[in-house]
């Protein structure tokens, strides 16, 4: 096995540790949302993600509060949309 391989591994390892932990470092929340760590201190900073700050020194995150900011504001696909549009036709024919 080579060191490339080795290295892949052991990524692929520490991920999945990661995954099992419930509360996030401000690097870990970056890796786990893909948002960049100096954008992630700005919605801290404007209460636009929910966090903690104990002692007031580092910035934890809860994942299952993340996943629940990130799915806050869903899309709707084009058919969800028509089914909308075609079930208030048919509740609002006169």
């Amino acid at each position: 096995m080579d060191s490339l391989q080795i290295l892949e591994k052991l990524d692929r390892i520490e991920n999945m540790v990661r995954a099992n932990k419930n509360v996030l470092t401000i690097e870990e929340a970056a890796e786990y949302t893909g948002i960049s760590r100096s954008y992630l201190y700005k919605l801290t900073a404007n209460g636009d993600i929910p966090f903690s700050k104990p002692r007031g020194k580092m910035i934890y995150f809860s994942r299952e509060k993340l996943d629940e900011w990130l799915l806050s504001s869903p899309s709707k696909s084009k058919a969800e949309i028509q089914q909308e549009a075609l079930n208030y036709t048919f509740r609002n024919r006169r």
